[in-house]
């Protein structure tokens, strides 16, 4: 495959109808998309031009039907093969961006119908996601596909710009030229020939064993020709058909699919006692609500972290298992121990909240006055010997002790008339409960509106520079979404670029604006509303 790339009006079509001429083709086929130039039409008056015009409706599918026609002709002379041409290939990704624009805004059209909530503005571009962006390059990677099975040259038609040139992601003055289609094509060819200017060639990337070229040099291409090319490349002791081995993703899933059955044959043929025997259902688990209580009354008396052990328990036994073992405390009666890990991590939270709590008012007031017990702790020894005392048998010796209960509340004294005066007399008062933790607070919204603003820059941003946001954040977004204050910094470094390119464009004013706007713009999307809605496609 041949790219052949340059600005307009270069020669580009012609010297590619020029090429049908060539002794080593037979019949080229030429498929024209776009159809805005009509060249296949115009050129075929060039003497000895030699090629028929492939038609399709403009549609997708039917421009990919018609690459499949073209690669499974036959060579119309015995011993040549055909050429295929492909002009415009810029045409055919502007096509594929427009498709999946318009998808975007149906889907969100759609969406905003379900819910019952306005629309996209009509005005304004809507953003396209990066699964929409991998669907048109799934598609224009199906094209290449099939071109790279032709057992002919292929001539690869596409326009070049100039644009401003980056070092360091800064821009620079020098001008570099860009081709105008899917950022991976200038890889999938094997020679690139740029047009600068009519009847000058430079020859910028080449994969060939007939020919001796510089590393790193672009080499000027005198009197340059298809035919010329071809023959440089060696294009006539090349083999009829080339191995082409394409990756296969999709494999994965059948791979999974076979080793399925092998991995379910190889567990039928383990010994018995290798099996791992599903619960049974109604089965007893082999743990005992005792032994599970005891589990979790020594984890509650943990020191050092009885949350972290508490949470190990429930891993260990699982919740599934846990919630089919029943358990009976004094205070909390009877309930699966699943549940008591429940309420038990809730009275570990409350307990270290406490303590948390009065170290901050030991260091604050610097008294020597004796701390308070921590919250429920007092009341869950009051439920317990209350508890006790209505029971009309005594525990066993050997019972587990429960946990105590955060949630149980004291019992009220009973008071004797001799109790009266003792009652009168000023008590300590318990400490308080402290105040629960209060909640995280929300995101402020001016931070969220700074991010949406910072978000449509970038969407401005990309589609200047013609890529999606997801190419232009990925420096900075390897770990995931950047923070606010980095994408602000890499859009603040971007700026100067766009300006440039603004200015070079002719679009001053929009370029005073951008220099000049604040480091957060809202209303940037409606400022740049005019500038995309005159852009070329693609844009």
């Amino acid at each position: 495959m041949i790219l052949l790339a340059g600005a307009e009006k270069t020669g580009k079509s012609r010297l590619a109808a020029e090429g049908t001429a060539s002794e080593l083709l037979g019949m080229t086929l030429w498929i024209e998309i776009g159809g805005s130039e009509g060249t296949a039409d115009y050129y075929g008056r060039l003497p000895g031009a030699n090629y028929e015009i492939v038609n399709h409706d403009g549609s997708y599918q039917d421009i990919l039907d018609a690459v499949r026609w073209a690669v499974a002709q036959p060579p119309a002379v015995e011993g040549k093969r055909n050429m295929i041409v492909l002009d415009n290939f810029t045409n055919l990704w502007d096509m594929l961006s427009d498709e999946q624009a318009l998808y975007a805004r149906w889907r969100a059209e759609k969406k905003a119908n379900e819910q019952r909530r306005r629309g996209p503005n009509p005005d304004l571009p809507v953003t396209v996601d990066p699964d929409l962006w991998n669907r048109a390059k799934d598609r224009w990677g199906e094209i290449l596909w099939h071109l790279r099975r032709h057992s002919g040259p292929v001539i690869l038609i596409a326009r070049q710009e100039l644009v401003t040139a980056f070092e360091n992601d800064k821009p620079t003055r020098d001008k570099t030229r860009k081709t105008k289609a899917e950022k991976n094509l200038p890889a999938a060819v094997d020679a690139i020939v740029e047009l600068h200017a009519l009847g000058e060639a430079y020859l910028t990337g080449v994969r060939t064993l007939h020919w001796d070229v510089m590393p790193g040099q672009s080499e000027r291409f005198e009197d340059f020709s298809i035919d010329a090319l071809l023959r440089r490349m060696g294009f006539q002791e090349a083999a009829a058909a080339r191995q082409v081995t394409e990756a296969r993703p999709e494999a994965y899933l059948d791979e999974q699919q076979r080793q399925r059955p092998q991995q379910n044959q190889q567990q039928r043929q383990r010994p018995p006692q290798q099996r791992q025997a599903p619960a049974q259902r109604g089965e007893r688990p082999k743990l005992t609500g005792d032994q599970a209580v005891e589990l979790i009354r020594r984890a509650l008396a943990d020191e050092s972290n009885p949350e972290a052990e508490l949470q190990g328990v429930r891993e260990t036994w699982g919740i599934v298992t846990l919630q089919q073992i029943p358990t009976r405390t004094q205070q909390w009666g009877e309930m699966s121990a699943d549940d008591l890990i429940t309420r038990s991590l809730a009275y570990a939270k409350g307990r270290a909240e406490w303590k948390r709590q009065q170290s901050a008012d030991g260091q604050a007031e610097q008294t020597s006055a004796p701390a308070a017990p921590p919250p429920g702790a007092a009341a869950a020894d009051g439920a317990r010997e209350h508890q006790v005392h209505e029971e009309s048998e005594p525990p066993a010796d050997d019972d587990a002790p429960p946990p105590p209960d955060p949630q149980a509340e004291e019992p009220p004294l009973d008071e004797s008339p001799e109790d009266t005066s003792a009652a009168e007399e000023p008590q300590d008062v318990p400490a308080a409960r402290p105040p629960a933790v209060p909640r995280a607070p929300r995101r402020p919204r001016n931070e969220a509106i700074a991010l949406r603003a910072l978000n449509a820059e970038a969407d401005v941003q990309a589609r200047i520079k013609m890529m999606t946001v997801g190419e232009h954040l990925e420096p900075i977004s390897e770990a995931g979404d950047p923070p606010m204050t980095v994408l602000r910094d890499y859009l603040q470094q971007h700026r100067p670029a766009i300006i440039a390119q603004l200015e070079q464009e002719g679009h001053t004013e929009l370029a005073a604006y951008y220099r000049n706007a604040p480091t957060v713009d809202p209303q940037i999307q409606e400022k740049f509303a005019p500038y995309f809605a005159g852009a070329p496609a693609g844009q």
